[in-house]
Protein backbone atom coordinates (compact mmCIF):
# COMPACT_ATOMS: atom_id res chain seq x y z
CA UNK A 1 0.00 0.00 0.00
CA UNK A 2 2.93 2.25 0.79
CA UNK A 3 4.39 1.63 -2.36
CA UNK A 4 1.85 2.81 -4.25
CA UNK A 5 1.24 5.54 -2.63
CA UNK A 6 4.84 6.98 -3.31
CA UNK A 7 4.17 6.01 -6.87
CA UNK A 8 1.12 8.41 -7.07
CA UNK A 9 3.02 11.07 -4.91
CA UNK A 10 5.48 10.70 -8.27
CA UNK A 11 2.66 11.01 -10.95
CA UNK A 12 1.71 14.46 -9.26
CA UNK A 13 2.63 17.14 -11.25
CA UNK A 14 5.66 19.56 -9.54
CA UNK A 15 5.10 23.42 -9.36
CA UNK A 16 6.14 25.04 -12.37
CA UNK A 17 8.87 27.39 -12.70
CA UNK A 18 6.08 30.45 -13.98
CA UNK A 19 3.97 28.97 -10.90
CA UNK A 20 7.08 29.75 -8.89
CA UNK A 21 7.51 33.01 -10.29
CA UNK A 22 3.58 33.85 -9.12
CA UNK A 23 4.06 32.45 -5.78
CA UNK A 24 7.16 34.56 -5.13
CA UNK A 25 5.59 37.95 -6.57
CA UNK A 26 2.51 37.27 -4.34
CA UNK A 27 5.01 36.78 -1.50
CA UNK A 28 7.10 40.18 -2.20
CA UNK A 29 3.65 41.84 -2.63
CA UNK A 30 4.00 42.95 -5.98
CA UNK A 31 1.15 44.44 -8.26
CA UNK A 32 -0.62 45.09 -4.22
CA UNK A 33 -1.12 41.31 -4.43
CA UNK A 34 -2.96 41.07 -7.64
CA UNK A 35 -2.75 37.83 -10.27
CA UNK A 36 -3.94 39.32 -13.64
CA UNK A 37 -2.96 37.19 -17.04
CA UNK A 38 -5.06 37.28 -20.43
CA UNK A 39 -5.04 34.93 -23.08
CA UNK A 40 -4.28 36.39 -27.03
CA UNK A 41 -5.51 34.58 -29.37
CA UNK A 42 -5.41 36.06 -33.42
CA UNK A 43 -8.90 35.20 -34.58
CA UNK A 44 -7.92 33.68 -37.81
CA UNK A 45 -8.05 29.81 -37.94
CA UNK A 46 -9.51 27.30 -34.55
CA UNK A 47 -7.64 26.32 -31.63
CA UNK A 48 -5.58 23.06 -31.46
CA UNK A 49 -4.20 21.35 -28.70
CA UNK A 50 -0.93 23.43 -28.25
CA UNK A 51 -2.96 26.55 -27.51
CA UNK A 52 -4.73 24.23 -24.97
CA UNK A 53 -1.43 24.55 -23.03
CA UNK A 54 -1.99 28.08 -22.88
CA UNK A 55 -5.69 28.25 -22.05
CA UNK A 56 -4.90 26.03 -19.17
CA UNK A 57 -1.53 28.01 -17.56
CA UNK A 58 -3.54 31.58 -18.23
CA UNK A 59 -6.52 30.51 -16.76
CA UNK A 60 -5.21 27.72 -14.59
CA UNK A 61 -2.83 30.04 -12.76
CA UNK A 62 -5.45 33.12 -11.85
CA UNK A 63 -8.23 30.38 -11.12
CA UNK A 64 -5.39 29.02 -8.40
CA UNK A 65 -4.01 31.92 -7.22
CA UNK A 66 -7.51 34.31 -6.72
CA UNK A 67 -6.80 36.54 -10.05
CA UNK A 68 -8.07 37.25 -13.05
CA UNK A 69 -7.73 36.33 -16.76
CA UNK A 70 -8.89 38.33 -19.78
CA UNK A 71 -9.44 36.92 -23.05
CA UNK A 72 -8.29 39.33 -25.75
CA UNK A 73 -8.40 39.01 -29.17
CA UNK A 74 -5.32 39.95 -31.32
CA UNK A 75 -7.56 41.07 -34.31
CA UNK A 76 -4.91 43.37 -35.90
CA UNK A 77 -4.73 41.60 -39.02
CA UNK A 78 -8.30 42.03 -40.85
CA UNK A 79 -6.88 39.94 -43.99
CA UNK A 80 -6.98 36.54 -41.98
CA UNK A 81 -9.31 36.93 -39.40
CA UNK A 82 -13.22 36.01 -39.98
CA UNK A 83 -15.84 36.29 -37.07
CA UNK A 84 -16.27 32.47 -37.48
CA UNK A 85 -12.93 31.95 -35.62
CA UNK A 86 -13.83 34.22 -32.66
CA UNK A 87 -16.83 32.16 -31.43
CA UNK A 88 -15.06 28.71 -32.11
CA UNK A 89 -12.05 30.52 -30.10
CA UNK A 90 -15.10 31.14 -27.27
CA UNK A 91 -16.78 27.94 -27.73
CA UNK A 92 -13.35 25.53 -27.35
CA UNK A 93 -12.30 27.83 -24.44
CA UNK A 94 -15.58 27.03 -21.88
CA UNK A 95 -15.52 23.53 -23.32
CA UNK A 96 -12.16 23.11 -21.73
CA UNK A 97 -13.86 24.31 -18.68
CA UNK A 98 -12.87 27.86 -17.94
CA UNK A 99 -14.22 31.28 -18.10
CA UNK A 100 -13.13 34.67 -18.66
CA UNK A 101 -16.52 36.52 -17.07
CA UNK A 102 -17.21 40.05 -18.63
CA UNK A 103 -13.78 40.47 -19.34
CA UNK A 104 -13.77 39.80 -23.32
CA UNK A 105 -11.56 42.42 -24.74
CA UNK A 106 -9.95 43.52 -28.48
CA UNK A 107 -6.65 44.80 -29.69
CA UNK A 108 -9.13 46.88 -31.80
CA UNK A 109 -10.82 48.24 -28.45
CA UNK A 110 -7.24 49.95 -28.10
CA UNK A 111 -6.27 51.12 -31.86
CA UNK A 112 -6.85 54.66 -31.02
CA UNK A 113 -4.63 54.47 -27.63
CA UNK A 114 -2.07 52.67 -29.98
CA UNK A 115 -2.17 55.17 -32.52
CA UNK A 116 -2.08 58.02 -30.34
CA UNK A 117 0.98 56.36 -28.56
CA UNK A 118 2.76 55.52 -32.09
CA UNK A 119 2.41 59.44 -32.24
CA UNK A 120 3.76 60.22 -29.00
CA UNK A 121 7.11 58.16 -30.86
CA UNK A 122 6.99 60.22 -33.30
CA UNK A 123 7.47 63.27 -31.72
CA UNK A 124 9.54 62.25 -29.33
CA UNK A 125 11.93 61.44 -32.27
CA UNK A 126 11.00 57.75 -31.49
CA UNK A 127 9.57 56.63 -34.59
CA UNK A 128 10.21 57.48 -38.20
CA UNK A 129 7.74 56.69 -41.47
CA UNK A 130 10.12 54.73 -43.69
CA UNK A 131 9.56 54.85 -48.07
CA UNK A 132 11.43 51.38 -48.50
CA UNK A 133 9.48 48.13 -49.05
CA UNK A 134 9.69 45.17 -46.41
CA UNK A 135 12.22 43.13 -48.61
CA UNK A 136 14.92 46.25 -48.66
CA UNK A 137 14.07 47.15 -44.70
CA UNK A 138 14.88 43.03 -44.22
CA UNK A 139 17.96 43.11 -46.54
CA UNK A 140 19.49 46.41 -44.23
CA UNK A 141 18.71 44.47 -40.88
CA UNK A 142 22.38 42.54 -40.99
CA UNK A 143 23.17 39.79 -39.26
CA UNK A 144 23.43 38.81 -35.09
CA UNK A 145 26.80 39.28 -35.35
CA UNK A 146 26.95 42.69 -37.82
CA UNK A 147 25.03 46.09 -37.57
CA UNK A 148 22.42 46.81 -39.85
CA UNK A 149 22.11 49.49 -42.29
CA UNK A 150 20.33 52.94 -41.49
CA UNK A 151 17.14 53.58 -43.73
CA UNK A 152 17.76 56.79 -45.51
CA UNK A 153 14.74 58.26 -44.05
CA UNK A 154 16.29 57.63 -40.43
CA UNK A 155 16.38 61.31 -39.90
CA UNK A 156 12.99 62.55 -41.67
CA UNK A 157 12.11 65.41 -39.53
CA UNK A 158 9.39 64.84 -36.73
CA UNK A 159 6.82 67.14 -38.90
CA UNK A 160 6.79 64.91 -42.04
CA UNK A 161 6.72 61.97 -40.07
CA UNK A 162 3.74 63.01 -38.55
CA UNK A 163 2.49 64.27 -41.63
CA UNK A 164 3.13 61.03 -43.57
CA UNK A 165 1.94 58.54 -40.97
CA UNK A 166 -1.87 60.85 -40.84
CA UNK A 167 -1.69 60.39 -44.52
CA UNK A 168 -1.38 56.69 -44.66
CA UNK A 169 -4.10 56.57 -42.33
CA UNK A 170 -6.49 58.64 -44.81
CA UNK A 171 -5.98 56.05 -47.24
CA UNK A 172 -3.24 58.27 -49.52
CA UNK A 173 -0.75 55.77 -50.08
CA UNK A 174 -1.01 52.11 -51.40
CA UNK A 175 -0.33 48.94 -49.03
CA UNK A 176 3.55 48.02 -48.91
CA UNK A 177 4.52 51.30 -49.94
CA UNK A 178 5.13 52.91 -46.34
CA UNK A 179 5.84 51.59 -42.66
CA UNK A 180 6.22 53.09 -39.33
CA UNK A 181 9.47 52.13 -37.81
CA UNK A 182 10.56 52.77 -34.24
CA UNK A 183 13.94 54.12 -33.81
CA UNK A 184 15.90 52.09 -31.43
CA UNK A 185 19.48 50.73 -32.23
CA UNK A 186 20.73 49.39 -35.82
CA UNK A 187 23.71 47.92 -34.08
CA UNK A 188 22.54 45.55 -30.77
CA UNK A 189 22.62 42.25 -31.29
CA UNK A 190 19.36 41.71 -31.07
CA UNK A 191 17.61 41.39 -34.45
CA UNK A 192 14.07 42.58 -33.03
CA UNK A 193 15.40 45.88 -31.57
CA UNK A 194 16.88 47.16 -34.89
CA UNK A 195 14.11 49.85 -36.03
CA UNK A 196 11.14 47.35 -35.80
CA UNK A 197 8.50 48.22 -38.29
CA UNK A 198 5.18 49.11 -36.13
CA UNK A 199 2.86 49.58 -38.65
CA UNK A 200 1.41 48.93 -41.87
CA UNK A 201 -1.03 50.29 -44.45
CA UNK A 202 -3.90 47.85 -44.81
CA UNK A 203 -7.17 48.84 -46.64
CA UNK A 204 -9.25 45.57 -46.18
CA UNK A 205 -12.43 46.56 -43.89
CA UNK A 206 -11.76 45.29 -40.18
CA UNK A 207 -14.56 43.11 -38.96
CA UNK A 208 -15.01 45.33 -35.79
CA UNK A 209 -13.94 48.55 -36.66
CA UNK A 210 -14.78 48.44 -40.81
CA UNK A 211 -13.26 50.99 -43.00
CA UNK A 212 -12.02 53.63 -40.01
CA UNK A 213 -8.32 52.64 -39.82
CA UNK A 214 -6.03 52.12 -43.05
CA UNK A 215 -2.92 51.61 -40.61
CA UNK A 216 -2.39 48.50 -38.08
CA UNK A 217 -0.04 47.90 -35.42
CA UNK A 218 2.07 44.74 -35.28
CA UNK A 219 1.80 42.13 -33.01
CA UNK A 220 5.03 43.46 -31.34
CA UNK A 221 3.76 47.11 -30.64
CA UNK A 222 0.27 45.91 -29.93
CA UNK A 223 -0.21 43.01 -27.25
CA UNK A 224 2.70 44.77 -24.51
CA UNK A 225 1.02 47.83 -24.32
CA UNK A 226 -3.01 46.20 -24.37
CA UNK A 227 -0.99 44.12 -21.46
CA UNK A 228 -0.63 47.84 -20.41
CA UNK A 229 -3.64 49.06 -20.64
CA UNK A 230 -5.38 46.00 -18.94
CA UNK A 231 -3.32 45.56 -15.86
CA UNK A 232 -1.79 42.43 -16.34
CA UNK A 233 0.65 41.25 -14.39
CA UNK A 234 1.91 38.02 -15.91
CA UNK A 235 2.41 38.04 -19.76
CA UNK A 236 2.60 34.38 -19.86
CA UNK A 237 4.33 33.52 -23.75
CA UNK A 238 5.64 30.75 -25.55
CA UNK A 239 9.31 30.40 -25.85
CA UNK A 240 10.05 32.24 -29.61
CA UNK A 241 9.04 35.06 -27.48
CA UNK A 242 12.12 35.09 -25.31
CA UNK A 243 13.98 36.92 -27.60
CA UNK A 244 11.25 39.45 -28.34
CA UNK A 245 11.32 40.21 -24.34
CA UNK A 246 13.54 43.58 -24.43
CA UNK A 247 11.18 44.71 -27.19
CA UNK A 248 8.36 44.29 -25.12
CA UNK A 249 9.94 45.94 -22.27
CA UNK A 250 11.37 48.98 -24.70
CA UNK A 251 7.99 49.83 -25.75
CA UNK A 252 6.11 49.59 -21.88
CA UNK A 253 8.84 51.87 -20.55
CA UNK A 254 7.90 54.68 -23.40
CA UNK A 255 4.57 54.22 -22.31
CA UNK A 256 3.98 53.93 -18.26
CA UNK A 257 3.50 56.49 -16.32
CA UNK A 258 3.97 54.57 -12.95
CA UNK A 259 6.11 51.71 -11.36
CA UNK A 260 3.30 49.38 -12.66
CA UNK A 261 4.48 47.29 -15.34
CA UNK A 262 3.53 43.54 -17.09
CA UNK A 263 6.25 41.16 -17.28
CA UNK A 264 6.70 38.72 -19.64
CA UNK A 265 7.17 34.66 -19.36
CA UNK A 266 8.20 32.51 -21.55
CA UNK A 267 7.46 28.31 -21.82
CA UNK A 268 7.55 25.91 -24.14
CA UNK A 269 5.55 24.76 -27.04
CA UNK A 270 3.48 21.70 -27.26
CA UNK A 271 4.56 19.70 -29.70
CA UNK A 272 3.58 16.25 -30.48
CA UNK A 273 4.37 13.45 -32.43
CA UNK A 274 2.95 12.08 -35.42
CA UNK A 275 1.06 15.76 -35.82
CA UNK A 276 1.71 19.30 -37.07
CA UNK A 277 0.80 22.33 -35.10
CA UNK A 278 0.90 24.98 -38.10
CA UNK A 279 -2.25 26.85 -38.14
CA UNK A 280 -1.23 28.15 -42.02
CA UNK A 281 -0.76 24.10 -42.44
CA UNK A 282 -3.50 22.84 -40.94
CA UNK A 283 -5.79 25.55 -42.73
CA UNK A 284 -4.07 24.22 -46.09
CA UNK A 285 -5.27 20.54 -45.41
CA UNK A 286 -8.99 22.03 -44.84
CA UNK A 287 -8.36 24.48 -48.00
CA UNK A 288 -7.21 21.31 -50.17
CA UNK A 289 -9.41 19.23 -48.70
CA UNK A 290 -7.60 16.69 -47.07
CA UNK A 291 -9.40 16.64 -43.98
CA UNK A 292 -13.16 17.10 -43.99
CA UNK A 293 -12.92 20.54 -42.12
CA UNK A 294 -11.26 22.31 -39.13
CA UNK A 295 -13.40 19.25 -36.57
CA UNK A 296 -11.81 16.76 -38.68
CA UNK A 297 -11.16 14.19 -35.67
CA UNK A 298 -7.94 13.66 -37.11
CA UNK A 299 -6.92 17.35 -36.95
CA UNK A 300 -5.15 18.72 -33.61
CA UNK A 301 -7.79 21.13 -33.46
CA UNK A 302 -10.25 21.12 -30.09
CA UNK A 303 -13.00 21.14 -31.98
CA UNK A 304 -11.18 17.72 -33.91
CA UNK A 305 -10.74 16.38 -30.66
CA UNK A 306 -14.09 17.18 -28.97
CA UNK A 307 -15.91 15.66 -32.23
CA UNK A 308 -13.42 12.57 -31.76
CA UNK A 309 -14.70 11.94 -28.25
CA UNK A 310 -11.60 13.24 -26.47
CA UNK A 311 -12.78 15.01 -23.06
CA UNK A 312 -11.47 18.24 -21.34
CA UNK A 313 -10.74 16.66 -18.09
CA UNK A 314 -8.21 14.29 -20.44
CA UNK A 315 -6.85 17.36 -22.15
CA UNK A 316 -5.97 19.11 -18.72
CA UNK A 317 -4.90 15.98 -16.89
CA UNK A 318 -2.45 15.71 -20.27
CA UNK A 319 -1.16 19.08 -19.87
CA UNK A 320 -0.14 18.99 -16.42
CA UNK A 321 1.61 15.67 -16.54
CA UNK A 322 3.62 17.25 -19.25
CA UNK A 323 4.27 20.61 -17.60
CA UNK A 324 5.71 23.93 -18.20
CA UNK A 325 9.65 23.82 -18.95
CA UNK A 326 12.30 26.23 -20.96
CA UNK A 327 12.93 23.31 -22.87
CA UNK A 328 11.83 22.51 -26.52
CA UNK A 329 10.66 18.52 -26.73
CA UNK A 330 8.29 16.93 -28.29
CA UNK A 331 5.78 15.12 -26.57
CA UNK A 332 4.32 11.70 -27.46
CA UNK A 333 1.19 11.49 -28.64
CA UNK A 334 0.82 8.42 -26.36
CA UNK A 335 0.65 9.89 -23.58
CA UNK A 336 -2.32 11.78 -24.55
CA UNK A 337 -3.92 9.32 -25.80
CA UNK A 338 -3.26 7.05 -22.52
CA UNK A 339 -5.11 10.26 -20.53
CA UNK A 340 -8.13 10.08 -22.72
CA UNK A 341 -8.03 5.62 -21.82
CA UNK A 342 -7.79 6.77 -18.40
CA UNK A 343 -10.52 9.13 -18.04
CA UNK A 344 -13.24 6.94 -20.42
CA UNK A 345 -12.50 4.35 -18.24
CA UNK A 346 -13.91 5.60 -15.75
CA UNK A 347 -16.93 7.76 -16.96
CA UNK A 348 -18.03 5.28 -20.53
CA UNK A 349 -20.79 2.78 -19.94
CA UNK A 350 -19.80 -0.42 -21.47
CA UNK A 351 -21.60 -1.97 -24.39
CA UNK A 352 -21.73 -4.59 -27.19
CA UNK A 353 -20.77 -3.74 -30.73
CA UNK A 354 -19.57 -6.11 -33.54
CA UNK A 355 -18.01 -4.26 -36.24
CA UNK A 356 -16.76 -6.82 -38.72
CA UNK A 357 -19.71 -9.33 -38.27
CA UNK A 358 -19.70 -12.92 -38.39
CA UNK A 359 -23.06 -14.86 -37.56
CA UNK A 360 -23.17 -17.55 -34.91
CA UNK A 361 -26.01 -20.04 -35.17
CA UNK A 362 -26.76 -21.70 -31.42
CA UNK A 363 -28.34 -25.27 -33.54
CA UNK A 364 -29.99 -26.71 -29.87
CA UNK A 365 -31.10 -23.24 -28.44
CA UNK A 366 -34.98 -23.46 -28.93
CA UNK A 367 -36.36 -21.00 -32.05
CA UNK A 368 -37.93 -17.96 -31.19
CA UNK A 369 -36.64 -17.58 -27.27
CA UNK A 370 -35.29 -14.27 -26.06
CA UNK A 371 -33.58 -13.97 -23.12
CA UNK A 372 -32.44 -11.03 -21.53
CA UNK A 373 -29.36 -10.90 -19.95
CA UNK A 374 -27.83 -8.64 -17.24
CA UNK A 375 -24.51 -6.50 -17.73
CA UNK A 376 -22.54 -4.09 -15.61
CA UNK A 377 -22.65 -1.04 -17.39
CA UNK A 378 -19.22 -0.09 -16.12
CA UNK A 379 -17.40 -1.93 -13.49
CA UNK A 380 -15.25 0.60 -12.58
CA UNK A 381 -17.81 2.51 -11.58
CA UNK A 382 -20.74 0.97 -9.62
CA UNK A 383 -23.30 3.37 -9.32
CA UNK A 384 -23.72 3.61 -13.33
CA UNK A 385 -25.61 -0.19 -12.39
CA UNK A 386 -26.51 -3.07 -14.97
CA UNK A 387 -28.25 -3.14 -18.43
CA UNK A 388 -30.57 -5.73 -19.77
CA UNK A 389 -29.56 -6.67 -23.10
CA UNK A 390 -31.63 -9.66 -25.57
CA UNK A 391 -30.00 -12.77 -26.21
CA UNK A 392 -31.12 -15.25 -29.06
CA UNK A 393 -30.53 -18.18 -31.31
CA UNK A 394 -28.57 -16.00 -33.67
CA UNK A 395 -25.93 -14.00 -32.49
CA UNK A 396 -22.99 -11.60 -34.37
CA UNK A 397 -19.77 -12.10 -33.27
CA UNK A 398 -16.13 -10.44 -34.50
CA UNK A 399 -15.16 -12.49 -37.90
CA UNK A 400 -11.33 -11.91 -36.04
CA UNK A 401 -13.22 -14.10 -33.47
CA UNK A 402 -13.39 -17.50 -35.65
CA UNK A 403 -10.51 -19.42 -37.21
CA UNK A 404 -10.18 -22.77 -38.92
CA UNK A 405 -7.20 -23.38 -38.13
CA UNK A 406 -5.83 -21.62 -35.33
CA UNK A 407 -2.87 -20.82 -33.91
CA UNK A 408 -1.52 -22.54 -30.42
CA UNK A 409 -2.63 -20.33 -28.09
CA UNK A 410 -6.33 -18.79 -30.10
CA UNK A 411 -8.52 -19.12 -26.68
CA UNK A 412 -11.37 -17.76 -28.94
CA UNK A 413 -13.85 -19.73 -31.34
CA UNK A 414 -12.57 -23.02 -33.96
CA UNK A 415 -14.03 -25.85 -34.57
CA UNK A 416 -14.27 -27.99 -31.22
CA UNK A 417 -13.36 -25.39 -29.24
CA UNK A 418 -15.66 -23.57 -26.44
CA UNK A 419 -15.78 -19.95 -25.52
CA UNK A 420 -18.12 -18.09 -23.23
CA UNK A 421 -20.40 -15.11 -24.47
CA UNK A 422 -20.17 -12.20 -22.17
CA UNK A 423 -22.82 -12.40 -19.79
CA UNK A 424 -24.76 -15.12 -21.33
CA UNK A 425 -23.39 -19.00 -21.93
CA UNK A 426 -20.56 -21.24 -22.90
CA UNK A 427 -21.04 -22.30 -26.70
CA UNK A 428 -19.22 -25.19 -28.92
CA UNK A 429 -18.90 -24.86 -32.31
CA UNK A 430 -19.43 -27.94 -34.49
CA UNK A 431 -19.44 -26.90 -37.82
CA UNK A 432 -19.52 -24.08 -40.61
CA UNK A 433 -20.57 -22.66 -43.81
CA UNK A 434 -18.61 -21.03 -46.38
CA UNK A 435 -20.50 -18.79 -49.12
CA UNK A 436 -20.22 -20.95 -52.62
CA UNK A 437 -18.80 -17.86 -54.54
CA UNK A 438 -16.51 -16.10 -52.27
CA UNK A 439 -15.23 -19.24 -50.04
CA UNK A 440 -15.67 -17.19 -47.29
CA UNK A 441 -16.90 -18.36 -43.44
CA UNK A 442 -20.54 -16.64 -44.06
CA UNK A 443 -22.32 -18.74 -40.87
CA UNK A 444 -20.88 -20.72 -37.67
CA UNK A 445 -22.84 -23.18 -36.20
CA UNK A 446 -22.27 -24.14 -32.12
CA UNK A 447 -24.46 -25.62 -29.40
CA UNK A 448 -25.07 -24.17 -25.75
CA UNK A 449 -24.74 -25.62 -22.58
CA UNK A 450 -27.95 -24.23 -20.77
CA UNK A 451 -26.13 -24.89 -17.39
CA UNK A 452 -23.45 -22.07 -17.66
CA UNK A 453 -25.23 -18.61 -18.48
CA UNK A 454 -23.92 -15.77 -16.30
CA UNK A 455 -24.71 -16.54 -12.88
CA UNK A 456 -26.60 -19.44 -12.87
CA UNK A 457 -25.99 -22.44 -10.54
CA UNK A 458 -23.48 -24.49 -13.00
CA UNK A 459 -21.76 -21.51 -14.54
CA UNK A 460 -18.53 -22.12 -12.47
CA UNK A 461 -17.73 -24.19 -15.98
CA UNK A 462 -14.48 -22.55 -16.79
CA UNK A 463 -13.26 -21.76 -20.70
CA UNK A 464 -9.91 -19.37 -21.30
CA UNK A 465 -12.06 -17.08 -24.12
CA UNK A 466 -14.73 -14.71 -22.99
CA UNK A 467 -16.03 -12.68 -26.93
CA UNK A 468 -18.71 -9.84 -27.02
CA UNK A 469 -22.00 -10.72 -29.69
CA UNK A 470 -25.08 -9.13 -30.31
CA UNK A 471 -28.17 -10.73 -31.14
CA UNK A 472 -28.99 -10.94 -34.57
CA UNK A 473 -32.47 -10.14 -34.21
CA UNK A 474 -32.03 -7.29 -32.28
CA UNK A 475 -28.96 -5.39 -34.02
CA UNK A 476 -29.19 -2.22 -35.41
CA UNK A 477 -26.76 -1.80 -38.21
CA UNK A 478 -24.47 1.31 -37.54
CA UNK A 479 -21.59 3.47 -39.01
CA UNK A 480 -18.09 3.23 -37.67
CA UNK A 481 -15.21 5.32 -38.15
CA UNK A 482 -11.65 4.41 -37.02
CA UNK A 483 -9.60 7.09 -37.35
CA UNK A 484 -5.92 7.01 -36.47
CA UNK A 485 -3.06 9.32 -36.55
CA UNK A 486 -3.34 11.78 -39.60
CA UNK A 487 0.50 11.61 -39.88
CA UNK A 488 2.73 8.64 -39.98
CA UNK A 489 6.54 10.40 -39.65
CA UNK A 490 6.73 10.89 -35.74
CA UNK A 491 7.71 15.04 -36.73
CA UNK A 492 5.99 16.13 -39.83
CA UNK A 493 6.99 19.84 -39.41
CA UNK A 494 10.45 19.11 -38.75
CA UNK A 495 11.63 17.91 -42.00
CA UNK A 496 13.87 19.06 -44.64
CA UNK A 497 11.13 18.36 -46.92
CA UNK A 498 8.77 21.28 -47.14
CA UNK A 499 5.87 18.84 -48.35
CA UNK A 500 4.33 17.59 -45.13
CA UNK A 501 1.89 16.16 -47.31
CA UNK A 502 3.79 13.46 -48.14
CA UNK A 503 3.27 12.39 -44.53
CA UNK A 504 0.12 11.92 -44.78
CA UNK A 505 -1.18 8.65 -43.04
CA UNK A 506 -3.14 6.74 -45.78
CA UNK A 507 -4.82 4.49 -43.11
CA UNK A 508 -5.86 7.39 -41.22
CA UNK A 509 -9.52 6.91 -41.54
CA UNK A 510 -11.30 3.41 -42.47
CA UNK A 511 -14.97 3.45 -42.83
CA UNK A 512 -16.97 0.19 -41.96
CA UNK A 513 -20.91 -0.13 -42.84
CA UNK A 514 -22.97 -3.23 -41.67
CA UNK A 515 -21.20 -2.85 -38.16
CA UNK A 516 -24.10 -4.51 -35.66
CA UNK A 517 -24.53 -2.73 -32.10
CA UNK A 518 -26.84 -3.77 -29.06
CA UNK A 519 -30.31 -2.60 -29.16
CA UNK A 520 -29.94 0.46 -26.24
CA UNK A 521 -27.92 2.22 -28.67
CA UNK A 522 -30.50 3.29 -31.08
CA UNK A 523 -31.42 6.61 -29.08
CA UNK A 524 -27.90 7.52 -28.60
CA UNK A 525 -27.06 11.53 -28.82
CA UNK A 526 -23.78 13.40 -30.65
CA UNK A 527 -21.22 12.98 -28.33
CA UNK A 528 -22.27 10.60 -26.27
CA UNK A 529 -19.43 8.16 -25.27
CA UNK A 530 -19.05 4.82 -24.84
CA UNK A 531 -16.74 1.76 -24.26
CA UNK A 532 -16.93 -1.60 -27.12
CA UNK A 533 -15.86 -3.78 -25.30
CA UNK A 534 -12.68 -5.41 -26.13
CA UNK A 535 -12.92 -2.93 -29.53
CA UNK A 536 -11.97 0.66 -27.95
CA UNK A 537 -13.51 3.72 -27.09
CA UNK A 538 -16.51 5.65 -29.44
CA UNK A 539 -18.35 8.56 -29.60
CA UNK A 540 -21.58 9.46 -31.42
CA UNK A 541 -20.72 11.95 -34.12
CA UNK A 542 -22.72 15.18 -35.18
CA UNK A 543 -24.18 13.38 -38.63
CA UNK A 544 -25.76 10.50 -36.69
CA UNK A 545 -29.22 10.06 -36.58
CA UNK A 546 -31.81 7.26 -35.18
CA UNK A 547 -32.21 5.66 -38.78
CA UNK A 548 -28.15 6.28 -39.52
CA UNK A 549 -26.01 6.20 -36.01
CA UNK A 550 -22.61 7.07 -36.49
CA UNK A 551 -19.90 6.20 -34.39
CA UNK A 552 -16.27 7.67 -34.82
CA UNK A 553 -13.66 5.41 -33.02
CA UNK A 554 -12.08 7.86 -30.29
CA UNK A 555 -8.95 5.65 -28.91
CA UNK A 556 -8.05 2.02 -29.05
CA UNK A 557 -8.16 0.13 -25.50
CA UNK A 558 -4.34 -0.09 -25.94
CA UNK A 559 -1.71 1.41 -27.96
CA UNK A 560 -0.94 -0.53 -30.68
CA UNK A 561 0.87 2.07 -32.86
CA UNK A 562 4.34 1.25 -31.73
CA UNK A 563 3.42 -2.71 -32.66
CA UNK A 564 2.07 -1.58 -35.96
CA UNK A 565 5.37 0.69 -36.73
CA UNK A 566 8.04 -2.15 -35.61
Amino acid sequence: MRMLEEKKEELKPSVSFIEQFIIDDLKEGKNNGRIHTRFPPEPNGYLHIGHAKAICLDFGMAQKYGGKCNLRFDDTNPVKEEVEYIDSIKEDIRWLGFDWEIREYYASDYFGKLFDFAVDLIKKELAYVDDQSADIISSQKGTPTQPGTESPFRRRPVKENLDLFYKMNEGEFEEGSRVLRAKIDMTTPNMHMRDPIIYRIIKTPHHRTGSKWMVYPMYDFAHGQCDYFEGITHSLCTLEFEIHRPLYDWFIDQLKTGDYKPRQIEFNRLNLSFTMMSKRKLLELVQESKVSGWDDPRMPTLCGLRRRGYTPEAIRRFIDLIGYTKVEAINDVSLLEHAVREDLNIKAPRVFGVLEPLKIIITNYPEGKVEEVEIVNNPEDESMGTRKVPFSREVYIEKDDFMENPPHKFFRLAPGMEVRLKGAYIIKCENFKRNEKSGAIEEVYCTYDPLTRSGGHASEKKVKGTLHWVSAQHAIDAEIRLYDRLFDHEDPAGQKDDDYRKFLNPSSLKILNGCKLEPSLRHVKPLDKFQFQRLGYFCVDYGSTESHPVFNRTVSLKDTWAKINK
